[in-house]
């Protein structure tokens, strides 16, 4: 039986990658979601008619998540169209890489507003619609325990993003909402081989570290934000998953 049936989902940043990924997983199993997205209204509602073809109920909804208004939007539509919300998945992010001498206070605003406001913000507007065994994920990443060079900013974000998970899972675990984080390695996506880094000694290198032999593709980390949206997961909250093949 799927595991999600009667559960309303948000999911930020869903018109493409690991988000679309797990837009679709979700809806598999049942829930009805909503596919955020900042700027892609073209793949969100790709990601929407994939999900209906298959019966089951989604809605896109723009909103940049790292402004108040919008991401409380965001979360307003999904209850209006819904009637409730069991899940966010907060996996709106950018990242870019270079030297700490290129480091530049734009690329750091930049990173850190969507990174790190966009969950606070998306989480805020979320709470006040959010009930028992509830389920907030955020996606965070691998390069919080593997320090990748030229990073600086983007695993600072990461970092922020592992210790808001703890500190949301004890001030919302008295509600009985659970806030997990999933670290995935490097994901074979859209973003990165448009950055570059599948197919780059980049990956090669990382594939190399990977036990598993292999990068990851949405699908291996949407599974695992399925078994954090069930109650297969009922009793886990505060957790950091890493899901990177074995890569530390």
């Amino acid at each position: 039986m799927a595991k999600l049936v009667g559960k309303v989902a948000v999911v930020t940043g869903a018109s493409k990658g690991i988000g679309a990924g797990i837009a679709k997983a979700l809806a598999a199993e049942g829930a009805a979601v909503v596919v955020n997205y900042a700027s892609s209204k073209a793949g969100a509602d790709a990601v929407v008619q994939a999900i209906t073809q298959n019966g089951g109920q989604a809605l896109a909804v723009q909103g940049d998540v790292s402004k108040a208004a919008q991401a409380q939007g965001v979360i307003d539509a999904a209850v209006k169209a819904f009637g409730r919300l069991d899940v966010l998945v907060n996996n709106s992010g950018i990242y870019e890489f270079s030297p700490i001498e290129d480091v530049t206070e734009d690329q750091y605003r930049r990173m850190f507003d969507v990174n790190v406001l966009g969950v606070l913000l998306t989480t805020q507007a979320a709470a006040k619609h959010l009930g028992e065994g509830a389920s907030v994920i955020n996606i965070s990443s691998a390069v919080t325990s593997i320090f990748p060079p030229q990073s600086a900013i983007y695993t600072g974000t990461k970092g922020a993003v592992d210790a808001i998970t703890g500190v949301l899972a004890a001030e919302l675990g008295p509600r009985k909402i659970r806030v997990n984080a999933i670290n995935p390695g490097i994901v074979e996506t859209e973003g990165t081989r448009s950055a570059g880094f599948i197919g780059s000694e980049f990956e090669s290198q990382f594939v190399a570290q990977t036990p598993l032999g292999r990068a990851g593709q949405p699908d291996d980390i949407a599974a695992v934000a399925v078994f954090l949206a069930s109650d297969d997961s009922r009793w886990l909250t505060g957790e950091k998953i890493t899901a990177s093949g074995g890569l530390r």
